[in-house]
């Protein structure tokens, strides 16, 4: 019973680790511009060590403005966080 319960917890764990940010799907002719998304978030203080699109979503890693961690997923069109984790 204890190595059932534990595997379940395992599994609980990982998928909630894994989950991906939900973007809602629309015409990428209505999407920000990359590089014109980059240079506002640089603008707002985020330093970019990597842009890329994942799903529906713009994602950025790098560090904010107070020089934290960050892993944020962004609406490519309202260009508003949906998903952020920031490090301590």
């Amino acid at each position: 019973m204890k190595k059932l319960l534990a595997i379940a917890l395992m599994a609980s764990f990982a998928s909630t680790a894994f989950a991906a940010a939900q973007c809602p799907a629309q015409p990428k002719d209505k999407w920000q511009k990359e590089a014109d998304f980059k240079k506002q978030l640089q603008g707002q203080g985020y330093q970019i060590k990597k842009f890329k699109v994942s799903g529906n979503c713009y994602e950025i890693y790098g560090k904010n403005k107070d020089g934290k961690k960050v892993e944020i997923y962004f609406d490519p069109v309202s260009g508003k966080p949906v998903k952020s984790d920031i490090a301590d």
